[in-house]
């Protein structure tokens, strides 16, 4: 690098970050430093400005995030490499040599200065009955729930399921294994026991930590039945550790034990345990485009500071804020911006139970007047779903402590991107549409941070995060140069928040983001850069279906269907849904000699989805069919399938490569709809 680049770049980042007290040694070991974070803002701080900001990242990450590293995060041990990366072998390191403590980053630290500041506020089912959790009451119930752990025989590198409703308790799960460098796998608390299942046994968990019950919308969820259905064939699991969220008593057996009881008899304290930065802290399963659900590994250092970071800047977070994101800890957006994101920035953050429609429309923005809640971050598919009420539910709520607003899961569209910033914001909350995804380990792409006074654009994502380089690639694998184009979402240069493997299958991480266009990462995704610069999400570009907000591979979906004995062979495919943005849409083919009825076949296969993944994954729609259209190689041309579903089968394009191209797979059929539990012939 060039002396006055180096220069240039030292001076930003200096005025980049602002003292910070309060910095803490903690016992094991003396950290590095903490004391300075990025000075909150919409400039970005430091009076630079965004493109600076982020033309400084482009051309020296590497001194980027050294240096914002060794402000923002406290450390055991300084690391002494930043990075050492090759996109083409999926290698991803950063912070080489460099020892912390997640959990002592995120509780420790602020305990220290302000022991009484409230770090969780759980919005539990039945409005008006939060509960606030100070961060000296989280950071005893993590010691205590951490040394339950140690002593029923958890160790360094182990597994540990949790299988839980939103709830302190499950907060304190991850931080603990965190604490005593444990990898956590939360797994979605309405999957089915097989699914659960299945994620336990891939990662060979070693415990599982779960509730009796859960509560949601009103309704409970039998939760330890679900479990104990799924460790009768999962022979790694030693322990089921069960907290209570209701009074129901639950059957408990040989491998249980009563959460509360046992943490009632540890210490309130428990020393965080070093970690490399690269040590695995926790794996997410997402779904892909095969049956097989992927563990996505994500690590210590540089997962935090990118969810640290991002969190701030994205939703310009300043001190004091309550920061409302109300997705489930099950999902990567829980993660990163309910738990890791807000606490090591020292927010207090809401941890929303219930449902967006409970007991009425207007839950949401009657839990931002009472908890005044100045960030709201929500999926596409629930402001879909609000904005089919009277708008009077909304606005006999006072909002004026909002400040920002967010979506996430899914590119929002015009029509809720309206509601949301006119209706719910009043026009005067910025409306950050972000993009990203399990796998980046956070926002990559929003309209924040931006340059003061900067324009936001209905329903685009717009704007690259710092040190991320989007590229557009075309069929050939070639890049798109200049603006006014369309197509395949790249990232080419690694950042410290991305996903390091897939657990037990590096060879298929690389097969799926780093092999499609060498030296590059592959999102998935397609997406427009406008005459602008802005960048415009499209939609998956694989055999995944976002069904509000949650991707699910059409293979998983298939490979449950085609159990069903009368079943040979499926096809499924998304189709738009106008509140879950998109929905599975089954083809089936039938034996000619079944035993049973066609609808009591759909309904069997209903069951068969609920069960082994689960409701929410349950298809729309069925089309029992004679056949699936095939090319002569064998391969669905699920193409055709799509305009089949969206009735567009007028229009089928170009089908010379069928191997028949007479398409008499479409006469015959029999078409069902899947609503509210019901089988429904159609005309």
């Amino acid at each position: 690098m060039a002396a006055a680049e180096s220069r240039v770049l030292s001076s930003a980042l200096r005025a980049l970050c602002a003292p910070r007290a309060g910095a803490v040694s903690l016992s094991r070991g003396a950290p590095h430093r903490r004391g300075a974070h990025f000075a909150p803002g919409g400039s970005a701080g430091g009076g630079r400005s965004y493109r600076e900001l982020r033309e400084l990242s482009e051309r020296a990450p590497e001194r980027f995030w050294d240096s914002v590293a060794k402000e923002r995060l406290l450390w055991n041990k300084p690391f002494e490499q930043v990075a050492d990366c090759d996109m083409r072998q999926g290698k991803i390191r950063w912070f080489l040599g460099g020892q912390l403590n997640v959990s002592a980053n995120c509780l420790d630290v602020h305990v220290a200065r302000a022991p009484e500041r409230v770090a969780l506020l759980w919005e539990r089912d039945e409005p008006g009955s939060e509960v606030k959790v100070t961060y000296r009451e989280l950071l005893e119930t993590t010691c205590r729930l951490a040394n339950t752990l140690k002593r029923h025989g958890v160790r360094k590198g182990d597994r540990v399921a949790i299988y839980m409703p939103v709830s302190p308790i499950a907060v304190a799960a991850m931080l603990a294994c965190a604490r005593i460098g444990a990898v956590h796998t939360v797994v979605f608390a309405g999957f089915s026991a097989e699914a659960l299942a299945g994620r336990i046994e891939d990662a060979q968990c070693k415990a599982v930590i779960t509730c009796n019950q859960g509560v949601r919308g009103g309704r409970t969820i039998n939760l330890k039945t679900t479990v104990d259905t799924a460790v009768k064939s999962c022979p790694s699991v030693r322990n089921v550790f069960v907290a209570h969220r209701t009074e129901c008593k639950v059957p408990m057996g040989p491998l249980d034990i009563f959460l509360e009881e046992e943490m009632a008899k540890e210490s309130t304290s428990c020393p965080p345990e070093p970690m490399e930065s690269e040590d695995m802290l926790f794996m997410l399963y997402t779904s892909g485009s095969t049956g097989k659900p992927k563990g996505i590994v994500h690590t210590q250092a540089g997962y935090l500071l990118y969810a640290a970071l991002t969190h701030q800047y994205v939703f310009d977070y300043h001190p004091g804020d309550v920061f409302g994101c109300v997705a489930d800890i099950g999902w990567v957006t829980g993660h990163s911006y309910v738990v890791y994101g807000p606490l090591c920035n020292g927010a207090t953050t809401v941890l929303f139970e219930s449902t967006p429609v409970y007991p009425n429309p207007g839950r949401y923005w009657e839990t931002v007047q009472r908890l005044g809640i100045n960030q709201f971050y929500g999926a596409p598919t629930a402001i879909r779903l609000l904005l089919k009420y009277d708008e009077n539910w909304v606005k006999k709520y006072d909002r004026s402590s909002l400040k920002t607003l967010g979506s996430v899961g899914e590119p929002i569209n015009r029509e809720a991107w309206e509601w949301f910033y006119h209706v719910v914001g009043d026009g005067k909350c910025p409306l950050v549409d972000t993009w990203w995804q399990t796998e980046t380990g956070g926002v990559c792409i929003a309209p924040q941070p931006a340059e003061d006074g900067a324009e936001i654009l209905p329903a685009m994502a717009m704007r690259p995060f710092f040190g991320i380089q989007p590229t557009l690639m075309d069929e050939k694998g070639k890049e798109i140069r200049g603006n006014d184009v369309s197509g395949a979402l790249c990232i080419s240069q690694t950042w410290p928040g991305m996903a390091r493997t897939i657990y037990g299958d590096h060879q298929r991480f690389v097969d799926a983001y780093f092999k499609p266009y060498p030296g590059h990462y592959f999102t998935g995704d397609g997406a427009y850069r406008s005459k602008e610069g802005y960048y415009q999400i499209t939609g998956r570009m694989d055999d995944v279906i976002n069904i509000s907000g949650h991707r699910l591979g059409t293979a998983e979906i298939e490979d449950a269907l085609d159990e069903h004995p009368d079943v040979p062979e499926t096809a499924v495919v998304g189709i738009p849904h106008d509140v879950k943005g998109e929905v599975p849409f089954a083809f089936v083919v039938l034996k000619e000699v079944g035993s049973s009825s066609q609808s009591q076949v759909i309904e069997e296969l209903k069951s068969l989805v609920a069960a082994k993944i689960a409701k929410y994954a349950v298809p729309d729609h069925f089309l029992v069919v004679k056949r699936l259209p095939k090319t002569r190689s064998g391969k669905i041309m699920r193409r055709i399938l799509r305009k089949v579903a969206m009735g567009q089968s007028s229009d089928l394009g170009d089908i010379s490569t069928l191997d028949d191209p007479s398409v008499e797979f479409l006469n015959s059929h029999h078409q069902f709809c899947i609503e509210t539990g019901c089988s429904v012939p159609l005309p």
